[in-house]
């Protein structure tokens, strides 16, 4: 079974950028719709941005959208979130999460995904 395993997450302070990478050992991503969620205590789980099988198809929320990117490289079997001009309120826990799919589309409902890494903690603080 695919398991995505999160990693990069950090302290930051505010205004400054990190790179979180999603990667799954014995699986190739190729046919995966990759997608990241975060969550911060007492809030629900929240997608940040998705990418299709093949990197034709990305979406952000508006809350997001101009500082976080998404990109993968199948190649390396990984999909990156570059995170810039991070503010508190982008503390979380984030999550990437698989669909098999050959279709280009992406979906930020958590519900639609298949499996789920363990997270990796973003702190954005002075």
């Amino acid at each position: 079974q695919l398991q995505p395993v999160e990693s990069g997450g950090g302290l930051v302070q505010p205004g400054g950028s990190l790179r979180l990478s999603c990667a799954a050992s014995g699986f190739s991503l190729d046919y995966y719709v990759i997608g990241w969620f975060r969550q911060a205590p007492g809030k629900e789980r929240e997608g940040v941005s998705c990418i299709s099988s093949r990197g034709s198809t990305t979406n952000y929320p508006d809350s997001v959208k101009g500082r976080f990117t998404i990109s993968r490289d199948n190649a390396k079997n990984t999909v990156y979130l570059q995170m810039n001009s991070l503010k508190p309120e982008d503390t979380a826990v984030y999550y990437c999460a698989a669909r098999t799919t050959r279709l280009p589309v992406c979906n930020q409902d958590p519900t639609w995904y298949q499996f789920w890494g363990q997270g990796t903690q973003v702190t954005v603080s002075s």
